[in-house]
């Protein structure tokens, strides 16, 4: 298992920056597929469908935001008591990020949320429930299973955001979330780059 990590980690480090992006955004396009694919099968009828993406502002915005920045406080909380290294996904979300401008960072992010939350919430824990759901998910973040505490993150954030569903029936509120706390860390990426870049150029 452990092989396949290194030598998955081995092609990641011989991509492009580019490369890395076609293969994410390739990614999330065969999730929304196979999203639609499965819903087309498992909802009983298209209002059932459209019935998860009813709006209430309230839920999406107040209990959203709540639960958002607690996650991203207690993330913050653990990067200052444990190393940097107990936080390095191969530098993926680095390169990712770190030169992207403000309308691509939100265009990425609010593609990732809207595609595994419609895919993990909307479909999947709609029809097999929340435990499922959250080990699927867990299982698609599985190149964090060498940094157990990055891995342990994602299982409880994704089964918080499976609790967050069952509350509130609601995706936008899971997808906001999940919005919210990947555009901030992709934030935080891209000010230490300019950071790092600038600190060089002074030098």
């Amino acid at each position: 298992m452990i092989h396949l990590f290194k030598k998955q980690q081995d092609i990641v480090k011989k991509m492009s920056d580019e490369e890395l992006l076609r293969q994410l955004l390739f990614t999330q396009i065969i999730i929304l597929i196979i999203s639609i694919c499965l819903a087309f099968f498992l909802f009983d009828s298209y209002n059932a469908f459209i019935s998860i993406f009813e709006m209430n502002t309230k839920k999406v915005f107040l209990i959203g935001a709540f639960v958002a920045l607690s996650i991203i406080i207690l993330d913050f909380i653990l990067m200052n008591v444990f190393p940097p290294s107990f936080f390095d996904d191969g530098g993926i979300n680095k390169r990712l990020f770190q030169k992207r401008n403000l309308l691509e960072i939100i265009s990425l992010t609010l593609l990732i949320a809207f595609c595994e939350e419609l895919l993990f919430r909307g479909v999947l824990q709609t029809h097999f429930g929340l435990i499922v759901a959250s080990i699927i998910f867990a299982i698609l973040h599985i190149r964090y299973l060498t940094k157990w505490l990055l891995f342990t993150m994602v299982v409880l954030v994704s089964f918080l955001l499976g609790v967050v569903y069952e509350w509130t029936e609601n995706l936008w509120t899971t997808i906001f979330i999940h919005f919210v706390i990947d555009f901030v860390f992709a934030l935080q990426i891209r000010y230490q780059y300019i950071l790092d870049h600038n600190k060089g150029d002074g030098e």
